[in-house]
């Protein structure tokens, strides 16, 4: 199986070819929230993790502090079903469930997309993870991760992807997460993480259970 990011890569490469000039703005947006650190203020490795409660895909409430009394988490922000580097990730993420548990961790994929939304229905059922809405993106900002989108990038996804994120995030039409990653022990302390502006750019499954196997050393 390939890894994640030779998948992400291949991604990237198909948009190159068939878009260049708007990669190239991607590019330049990237560097410049790079050069400017946003994700700088992300939560770090020691750091308390701030607990939260959010909707499932039925509405349903799901407490971080109810799910860590079973063991530590896997907390996963993407931006939502609509971007298929997410999917990629979180495809992933599914195929390494069994090891994930096997180390007695759980997995939550937190986005700002309203409940019943951020995945179909086939999709909801054949993934045995939670899947969370963040839709004023307050999760993301206690974390440290949330990120005004650039025009360029909102203009892209209305314009060329006809995606309304207003819609889509039930009235938040300009904050997405950073696609991060952490690790929360069951003391609630973060004991690894991921994070990088580049939403093209993800963790790597393998990285996580390495780290799982740490924390329980």
């Amino acid at each position: 199986m390939k890894s994640l990011k030779a998948q992400t890569d291949a991604k990237i490469e198909m948009g190159r070819k068939a878009n260049p000039d708007f990669m190239n703005g991607v590019d330049e947006e990237i560097q410049r929230a790079k050069a400017l650190q946003q994700g700088s203020e992300a939560l770090k490795v020691g750091e308390k993790a701030p607990a939260f409660v959010l909707p499932g895909p039925k509405g349903e409430r799901v407490s971080m502090l109810d799910l860590l009394e079973q063991g530590p988490l896997i907390v996963t922000f993407y931006r939502g079903g609509w971007c298929p580097y997410c999917n990629l990730q979180l495809n992933a993420l599914q195929a390494r469930l069994d090891d994930f548990h096997a180390l007695g961790a759980k997995l939550v994929a937190i986005s700002p997309q309203v409940p019943d939304n951020s995945l179909s229905e086939n999709e909801i059922r054949g993934m045995d993870f939670y899947v969370l809405s963040d839709q004023d993106a307050k999760v993301a900002a206690q974390y440290g991760v949330a990120w005004e989108v650039p025009a360029f990038l909102r203009d892209h996804m209305r314009v060329d992807r006809e995606l309304d994120l207003e819609v889509i995030n039930n009235g938040n039409g300009k904050i997405l997460p950073i696609p991060a990653t952490f690790i929360v022990g069951k003391d609630g302390v973060v004991s690894w993480r991921f994070v990088d502006v580049d939403y093209r750019t993800r963790a790597e499954p393998e990285e996580m259970i390495d780290a799982l196997k740490m924390l329980l050393m």
